[in-house]
Protein backbone atom coordinates (compact mmCIF):
# COMPACT_ATOMS: atom_id res chain seq x y z
CA UNK A 1 0.00 0.00 0.00
CA UNK A 2 1.19 3.23 -0.75
CA UNK A 3 2.91 5.05 2.48
CA UNK A 4 2.07 7.80 4.22
CA UNK A 5 4.83 10.61 4.12
CA UNK A 6 2.83 13.33 6.26
CA UNK A 7 -0.74 14.15 7.60
CA UNK A 8 -1.23 18.04 7.38
CA UNK A 9 -3.08 20.03 9.37
CA UNK A 10 -5.28 23.11 8.26
CA UNK A 11 -4.59 26.44 9.30
CA UNK A 12 -7.85 28.40 11.49
CA UNK A 13 -8.32 31.63 9.05
CA UNK A 14 -11.74 32.72 9.51
CA UNK A 15 -13.25 35.46 6.52
CA UNK A 16 -15.67 37.86 8.25
CA UNK A 17 -18.36 35.71 9.72
CA UNK A 18 -17.23 32.72 7.68
CA UNK A 19 -15.67 29.66 9.80
CA UNK A 20 -12.72 28.69 7.70
CA UNK A 21 -9.92 26.04 7.40
CA UNK A 22 -7.28 26.50 4.66
CA UNK A 23 -6.10 22.79 4.36
CA UNK A 24 -3.00 24.03 1.32
CA UNK A 25 -1.27 26.14 1.68
CA UNK A 26 -0.08 25.67 5.41
CA UNK A 27 3.01 26.15 7.46
CA UNK A 28 4.11 22.61 6.18
CA UNK A 29 3.13 22.32 2.49
CA UNK A 30 2.76 25.13 -0.46
CA UNK A 31 1.13 23.53 -2.89
CA UNK A 32 1.32 19.59 -3.96
CA UNK A 33 1.32 19.92 -7.89
CA UNK A 34 -0.82 20.11 -9.29
CA UNK A 35 -3.37 20.84 -6.03
CA UNK A 36 -2.62 24.65 -5.04
CA UNK A 37 -5.26 25.68 -2.45
CA UNK A 38 -8.41 24.43 -0.81
CA UNK A 39 -10.31 26.41 1.71
CA UNK A 40 -12.88 24.68 3.98
CA UNK A 41 -15.71 27.24 5.12
CA UNK A 42 -17.80 25.66 7.87
CA UNK A 43 -19.51 23.75 9.20
CA UNK A 44 -22.12 26.53 10.42
CA UNK A 45 -25.23 27.62 11.03
CA UNK A 46 -25.89 30.84 9.92
CA UNK A 47 -28.98 33.00 11.26
CA UNK A 48 -31.81 34.53 9.41
CA UNK A 49 -31.00 37.94 7.96
CA UNK A 50 -27.54 37.28 7.50
CA UNK A 51 -24.80 38.64 4.81
CA UNK A 52 -24.46 34.89 3.32
CA UNK A 53 -20.85 34.52 1.76
CA UNK A 54 -18.36 37.69 1.48
CA UNK A 55 -16.97 36.80 -2.30
CA UNK A 56 -18.13 39.79 -4.31
CA UNK A 57 -16.92 39.88 -7.86
CA UNK A 58 -13.12 38.85 -8.73
CA UNK A 59 -11.02 37.73 -11.18
CA UNK A 60 -9.27 34.50 -12.27
CA UNK A 61 -6.37 33.42 -14.57
CA UNK A 62 -4.20 30.61 -15.15
CA UNK A 63 -5.93 27.76 -13.07
CA UNK A 64 -9.00 25.85 -12.33
CA UNK A 65 -11.48 26.15 -9.60
CA UNK A 66 -14.01 22.97 -7.88
CA UNK A 67 -16.66 24.21 -5.76
CA UNK A 68 -17.96 21.47 -3.66
CA UNK A 69 -21.21 22.85 -1.65
CA UNK A 70 -22.23 20.62 0.99
CA UNK A 71 -24.82 22.55 2.34
CA UNK A 72 -26.29 25.99 1.72
CA UNK A 73 -26.31 27.31 -1.49
CA UNK A 74 -24.30 29.80 -3.75
CA UNK A 75 -25.80 32.23 -5.97
CA UNK A 76 -23.04 32.58 -8.50
CA UNK A 77 -22.33 34.72 -11.18
CA UNK A 78 -19.66 35.60 -13.46
CA UNK A 79 -18.32 36.90 -17.20
CA UNK A 80 -18.79 33.59 -18.64
CA UNK A 81 -22.02 32.05 -16.75
CA UNK A 82 -22.31 28.84 -14.70
CA UNK A 83 -21.61 27.51 -11.54
CA UNK A 84 -19.16 24.90 -10.01
CA UNK A 85 -16.10 24.39 -12.43
CA UNK A 86 -14.31 26.73 -13.49
CA UNK A 87 -11.66 26.98 -15.53
CA UNK A 88 -10.18 30.92 -15.37
CA UNK A 89 -7.65 30.40 -18.16
CA UNK A 90 -6.87 33.81 -19.95
CA UNK A 91 -9.06 35.28 -17.16
CA UNK A 92 -13.02 35.97 -15.71
CA UNK A 93 -14.46 37.67 -13.29
CA UNK A 94 -16.66 35.96 -11.07
CA UNK A 95 -18.86 36.38 -7.32
CA UNK A 96 -19.59 33.73 -4.88
CA UNK A 97 -22.36 35.05 -2.57
CA UNK A 98 -25.52 33.42 -0.89
CA UNK A 99 -28.95 33.60 -2.68
CA UNK A 100 -31.39 36.20 -0.73
CA UNK A 101 -33.20 33.19 0.17
CA UNK A 102 -30.29 31.82 2.63
CA UNK A 103 -29.25 35.60 3.47
CA UNK A 104 -33.05 35.89 4.25
CA UNK A 105 -33.87 32.67 6.16
CA UNK A 106 -30.33 31.08 7.26
CA UNK A 107 -29.52 27.95 7.84
CA UNK A 108 -26.46 25.39 7.65
CA UNK A 109 -23.26 26.14 5.08
CA UNK A 110 -20.76 24.06 4.41
CA UNK A 111 -18.29 24.75 1.02
CA UNK A 112 -15.00 23.42 -0.24
CA UNK A 113 -13.41 25.39 -3.09
CA UNK A 114 -9.79 23.59 -4.53
CA UNK A 115 -7.91 25.54 -6.37
CA UNK A 116 -6.02 23.16 -9.44
CA UNK A 117 -3.27 24.04 -11.57
CA UNK A 118 -3.14 24.22 -15.75
CA UNK A 119 0.12 23.73 -17.40
CA UNK A 120 1.92 26.64 -19.57
CA UNK A 121 0.48 25.83 -22.98
CA UNK A 122 -3.17 25.68 -21.16
CA UNK A 123 -2.83 29.25 -19.14
CA UNK A 124 -4.87 31.32 -21.70
CA UNK A 125 -7.24 29.26 -23.37
CA UNK A 126 -10.56 30.33 -23.16
CA UNK A 127 -12.21 30.26 -20.06
CA UNK A 128 -15.42 27.70 -19.11
CA UNK A 129 -17.64 27.19 -16.45
CA UNK A 130 -20.01 24.45 -15.82
CA UNK A 131 -22.25 23.40 -12.89
CA UNK A 132 -24.57 20.69 -11.92
CA UNK A 133 -27.07 20.22 -9.13
CA UNK A 134 -25.80 17.36 -6.68
CA UNK A 135 -28.63 14.92 -8.06
CA UNK A 136 -27.04 14.99 -11.51
CA UNK A 137 -23.90 13.70 -10.40
CA UNK A 138 -23.10 9.96 -10.64
CA UNK A 139 -22.81 7.65 -7.96
CA UNK A 140 -21.03 4.51 -7.95
CA UNK A 141 -21.94 2.70 -3.80
CA UNK A 142 -19.95 -0.60 -2.98
CA UNK A 143 -21.78 -3.58 -2.81
CA UNK A 144 -22.07 -4.13 0.78
CA UNK A 145 -23.92 -0.21 0.06
CA UNK A 146 -20.87 1.16 2.85
CA UNK A 147 -19.09 3.39 0.42
CA UNK A 148 -20.36 5.59 -2.09
CA UNK A 149 -18.09 7.33 -4.97
CA UNK A 150 -19.76 10.75 -6.44
CA UNK A 151 -17.84 11.01 -9.28
CA UNK A 152 -16.73 15.02 -10.57
CA UNK A 153 -14.17 13.98 -12.77
CA UNK A 154 -12.24 11.47 -14.33
CA UNK A 155 -13.32 7.55 -14.83
CA UNK A 156 -14.54 5.16 -12.13
CA UNK A 157 -15.54 1.62 -12.19
CA UNK A 158 -16.68 2.30 -16.60
CA UNK A 159 -18.69 5.37 -15.33
CA UNK A 160 -17.18 8.47 -16.65
CA UNK A 161 -17.32 11.95 -14.78
CA UNK A 162 -19.72 15.21 -16.06
CA UNK A 163 -16.86 17.23 -15.54
CA UNK A 164 -13.75 16.96 -18.18
CA UNK A 165 -10.52 18.49 -16.41
CA UNK A 166 -8.04 20.50 -18.73
CA UNK A 167 -5.15 17.93 -17.03
CA UNK A 168 -7.02 14.81 -16.65
CA UNK A 169 -7.88 14.83 -13.43
CA UNK A 170 -9.53 12.27 -11.72
CA UNK A 171 -11.74 13.96 -8.75
CA UNK A 172 -14.76 12.43 -6.04
CA UNK A 173 -16.11 12.98 -2.64
CA UNK A 174 -16.38 9.77 -0.74
CA UNK A 175 -19.07 9.07 1.31
CA UNK A 176 -18.11 6.11 4.03
CA UNK A 177 -20.81 4.84 6.84
CA UNK A 178 -18.75 3.83 9.96
CA UNK A 179 -16.67 0.14 9.34
CA UNK A 180 -16.63 0.51 5.03
CA UNK A 181 -13.43 -0.83 3.85
CA UNK A 182 -12.51 1.19 0.59
CA UNK A 183 -9.69 0.22 -1.75
CA UNK A 184 -8.40 2.09 -4.48
CA UNK A 185 -5.71 1.82 -7.37
CA UNK A 186 -3.79 5.13 -8.64
CA UNK A 187 -1.13 5.30 -10.63
CA UNK A 188 2.27 6.24 -8.93
CA UNK A 189 3.39 8.53 -11.27
CA UNK A 190 0.46 10.86 -9.85
CA UNK A 191 0.07 12.88 -6.95
CA UNK A 192 -2.90 12.05 -4.49
CA UNK A 193 -5.30 15.13 -2.64
CA UNK A 194 -6.71 13.25 0.10
CA UNK A 195 -8.57 15.24 2.63
CA UNK A 196 -10.64 14.17 5.38
CA UNK A 197 -13.62 16.62 5.09
CA UNK A 198 -16.04 14.66 8.17
CA UNK A 199 -15.37 11.68 10.34
CA UNK A 200 -11.73 9.75 10.67
CA UNK A 201 -10.14 7.48 8.64
CA UNK A 202 -8.03 4.22 9.11
CA UNK A 203 -5.46 4.82 6.32
CA UNK A 204 -2.25 1.91 6.42
CA UNK A 205 -3.03 1.19 10.20
CA UNK A 206 -3.14 5.24 11.45
CA UNK A 207 -6.03 6.70 12.27
CA UNK A 208 -6.48 10.27 11.11
CA UNK A 209 -9.39 12.84 11.76
CA UNK A 210 -11.11 15.32 10.26
CA UNK A 211 -9.82 18.62 8.62
CA UNK A 212 -6.15 16.88 7.46
CA UNK A 213 -4.60 16.86 4.32
CA UNK A 214 -2.71 13.21 3.61
CA UNK A 215 0.16 13.45 1.72
CA UNK A 216 1.68 10.05 0.11
CA UNK A 217 4.99 8.96 -0.80
CA UNK A 218 4.71 7.83 -4.49
CA UNK A 219 5.71 4.32 -3.80
CA UNK A 220 2.19 1.79 -4.85
CA UNK A 221 -0.91 2.16 -6.74
CA UNK A 222 -3.31 0.69 -3.40
CA UNK A 223 -4.73 2.94 -1.00
CA UNK A 224 -6.48 0.73 1.82
CA UNK A 225 -9.01 3.14 3.58
CA UNK A 226 -11.17 1.97 6.65
CA UNK A 227 -13.75 4.21 8.04
CA UNK A 228 -13.91 4.43 11.49
CA UNK A 229 -16.92 6.77 11.52
CA UNK A 230 -19.12 7.97 8.96
CA UNK A 231 -17.18 10.00 7.31
CA UNK A 232 -16.63 12.00 3.49
CA UNK A 233 -13.39 12.03 2.08
CA UNK A 234 -12.22 14.83 -0.90
CA UNK A 235 -9.88 12.35 -3.19
CA UNK A 236 -8.23 13.80 -6.52
CA UNK A 237 -4.92 13.04 -8.38
CA UNK A 238 -3.27 14.00 -11.68
CA UNK A 239 -0.38 13.94 -12.76
CA UNK A 240 2.25 16.19 -11.91
CA UNK A 241 3.04 19.43 -13.94
CA UNK A 242 6.73 19.99 -12.89
CA UNK A 243 6.30 23.55 -13.98
CA UNK A 244 7.05 26.65 -11.83
CA UNK A 245 4.63 28.56 -9.66
CA UNK A 246 4.42 31.55 -9.36
CA UNK A 247 1.06 33.33 -7.79
CA UNK A 248 -0.17 36.38 -6.41
CA UNK A 249 -3.79 37.17 -5.44
CA UNK A 250 -6.20 35.20 -7.53
CA UNK A 251 -3.88 34.79 -10.77
CA UNK A 252 -1.48 31.80 -10.87
CA UNK A 253 0.89 31.65 -13.89
CA UNK A 254 4.70 30.50 -14.48
CA UNK A 255 6.40 33.89 -14.22
CA UNK A 256 6.57 37.14 -12.22
CA UNK A 257 5.89 38.82 -15.84
CA UNK A 258 2.97 36.90 -16.36
CA UNK A 259 1.01 38.19 -13.18
CA UNK A 260 1.91 41.95 -13.66
CA UNK A 261 0.01 41.10 -17.16
CA UNK A 262 -2.41 39.62 -15.24
CA UNK A 263 -3.36 42.41 -13.48
CA UNK A 264 -2.47 45.08 -16.19
CA UNK A 265 -5.34 42.84 -17.89
CA UNK A 266 -7.68 43.24 -15.46
CA UNK A 267 -7.42 46.90 -15.22
CA UNK A 268 -7.90 47.17 -19.10
CA UNK A 269 -10.93 45.28 -19.07
CA UNK A 270 -9.76 42.56 -20.90
CA UNK A 271 -11.43 40.19 -18.16
CA UNK A 272 -14.57 40.51 -19.78
CA UNK A 273 -18.13 42.52 -16.95
CA UNK A 274 -19.69 40.86 -13.67
CA UNK A 275 -23.00 40.47 -15.36
CA UNK A 276 -26.06 39.16 -13.61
Amino acid sequence: MRTIKRVHQPIYDPIADLVTYRAIPTYSIQYLDPFLFLNHHGPQVYPPHNNGLPFGPHPHRGMETVTFILEGDIAHFDSAGGVQWMTAGKGLIHSEVSSEEFKRDGGPMEILQLWVNLPAKEKMCSPLYKGLQKESMPKIKSEDGLTTVNLVSGVYKGVTAPFDSKIGLHMATIDFKKGANFAVNIPTDENIFFYIIRGKLNVKGQSIPKLSLVEFVNDSEIIQIEAQADSVLLLGHAKPLNEPVVSQGPFVMNTQEEIVEAYEDYRQGKFGSWMH
